[in-house]
């Protein structure tokens, strides 16, 4: 696909296995991606092999069904990730400049919550950064916003060999009342931790999803209790507002809104097909 009208093509192909997955766990055949596109299945057929090629989609060999291959999942994740700390700090400065709090972009590493992006406003510059240090999960902002879609199960899963130390004296005190504190912060929609991970700390955090919907991150705001407690609505509409810009810009495809029909560009291909063979009729015509 060399064309910049093919590559549109095969984005759009790539846009369809991801939106409408196939119930055969084999994948989509020609016929149905073609019908789903509303195109003729002959064109899809030449993009499906070129994206089989270029190993962006396998194809299986028994019932010709194509299917995401791995790679594309891996080179996904990877823009995925940089997107993260590139558009993260964007939201980090606005919750920072919103509420005049440090805020935190946080993922989860086993049992524990892990701060990779910080942003400061420039009177608590002086603070001690927090980047790569880890702090366990069950009485932080982020280790609540992180497992917003975890069952019991996966929630008990990830703590099973974690003791329950108390850190500040709201901690939880052991795995059915963080569950409580979870369910809690899922139907209001971001976390609360008052003085949970240390005496006199308060802060909130709301959940980032990826371009699968799956969470990866949460964007925090962390501070004394006795200045954030009394905003907490603020902060809160902040760390949302910002999770939620995070969130959609991992999601976006950043395709161009001005795309030119396929038939406008066949119709130029054809133009321009017409005019090479016409120069190399004259030129013959002139030879002869």
């Amino acid at each position: 696909m060399t064309t910049d009208s093919s590559l549109k093509r095969g984005l759009a192909v790539l846009r369809l296995f991801a939106q409408h997955p196939s119930q055969d766990p084999r994948g989509h055949t020609a016929a149905e991606v073609a019908a789903l596109l509303g195109r003729e299945r002959s064109q899809v057929s030449r993009i499906l092999r070129s994206l089989e090629t270029a190993r962006f989609l396998r194809r299986d060999p028994a019932s010709l069904r194509y299917s995401v291959a791995w790679e594309l999942y891996a080179r996904a994740q990877q823009i995925t990730e940089a997107r993260l700390r590139r558009d993260g700090r964007t939201a980090l400065e606005g919750v920072a400049a919103d509420t005049g709090e440090c805020a935190y972009l946080g993922v989860l590493r086993g049992a524990s919550s892990v701060t990779i992006l910080e942003s400061m406003p420039p009177a608590l510059s002086s603070f001690v950064s927090w980047v790569g240090r880890a702090y366990p999960a069950y009485c932080s902002d982020a280790g609540q916003a992180l497992l917003f879609d975890a069952d019991d199960t996966e929630v008990a899963a990830v703590f099973a060999r974690t003791a329950f130390v108390r850190h500040g004296p709201n901690t939880p005190a052991d795995l059915d009342d963080f569950l409580a504190r979870l369910n809690t912060a899922r139907k209001r929609g971001y976390t609360i931790v008052d003085q949970e991970a240390e005496p006199g700390l308060y802060s909130l955090a709301a959940p980032v999803r990826d371009f699968r919907g799956e969470i990866v991150a949460a964007v925090q705001v962390v501070g004394p209790r006795r200045r954030l407690e009394p905003a907490t609505a603020a902060c809160a509409d902040s760390v949302v507002r910002w999770s939620d810009w995070l969130t959609a810009a991992l999601r976006s495809t950043d395709h161009e809104t001005d795309e030119e029909t396929d038939e406008e560009t066949d119709k130029k291909t054809d133009k321009k097909t017409d005019k090479e063979t016409d120069k190399k009729t004259d030129g013959k015509s002139d030879r002869d």
